[in-house]
């Protein structure tokens, strides 16, 4: 072999090797197809900011949904979550739902259990009242949530049978200090954050059991409940209808935060 061609061997053997060695450089990440399903906690009642347009549902431009669609410039986005929502209201929801949706976030159960006339009454009676009206909530998540939750997952999966789905639990809504004039009783606080667990560990099941991606938010609101001295939550407030729900700081620092490490 001449000089010539060793020379043009061994160039070609080092260019080989360069292009070997470089590191691969990743495809971009294609753009979500996201769509927000869910109840109250999901379409941001709490936070005093609404869409005229959304009417009853009450969706906030400052919920976490939007929050995180303004951030991270999905390819869509559909912000379907409304107040007062059942899961047979999820499920409904789930009809705008297709197999190119590629990212949903839902919070459901808290609604079919009661939970707004059980905080009404522990607000207005006595603690037995309170603890008694709590049973009976709980009794309902033990017997017929799960059935429900088992069907609005399964109705979310067959719709968007691709999509990443990040089901939200609820927080716990009271820090068990002192709670002021008119805050309700450390014992009435206690059995509603127990009352919430229990509620988190069924949906967690069920969320577990469909595939589903579970973003517990308890911890992230510790120290930010209900008469703590930095409350992610409102309290009694009027509108009442803005009572025990995340505030602007609960969805900005609490929900997108757990949304954001849930997607990874």
């Amino acid at each position: 072999m001449g000089a010539k061609a060793i020379f043009a061997v061994a160039a070609a053997a080092i260019s080989l090797s360069i292009v070997a060695a470089a590191p691969a450089i990743a495809a971009p990440k294609a753009a979500e197809n996201y769509v927000a399903l869910g109840d109250s906690f999901d379409s941001g009642v709490g936070t005093r900011t609404y869409d005229s347009s959304s009417g009853d549902c009450r969706r906030s431009p400052v919920a976490y949904a939007p929050l995180w669609a303004k951030a991270n410039s999905p390819a869509s986005f559909k912000f379907l979550a409304c107040s007062g929502a059942r899961t047979a209201d999820v499920q409904n929801q789930a009809d705008q739902l297709s197999a190119s949706t590629s990212l949903i976030s839902l919070s459901a159960g808290g609604n079919d259990i009661g939970f707004a006339s059980v905080l009404t009454s522990c607000q207005l009676g006595s603690d037995q009242s309170c603890f008694d009206k709590v049973a009976e909530a709980v009794n309902q998540a033990r017997t017929t949530l799960p059935g429900r939750l088992d069907a609005t997952y399964s109705k979310v999966k067959s719709k968007a049978p691709s999509a990443k789905v990040v089901v939200f639990n609820y927080p716990r809504l009271f820090d068990l200090g002192s709670c002021g004039l008119g805050g309700l009783s450390k014992a009435k606080r206690e059995r509603l954050n127990q009352a919430a667990d229990t509620l988190s560990g069924i949906i967690s099941g069920r969320v577990s059991a469909a595939g589903f991606r579970f973003a517990d938010i308890r911890d992230r609101f510790n120290g930010h409940g209900i008469c703590s001295s930095s409350e992610w939550l409102n309290g009694l407030s009027w509108p009442i209808n803005e009572s025990y729900h995340p505030n602007t700081n609960g969805h900005s620092q609490g929900y997108l935060a757990a949304f954001k490490a849930a997607i990874g």
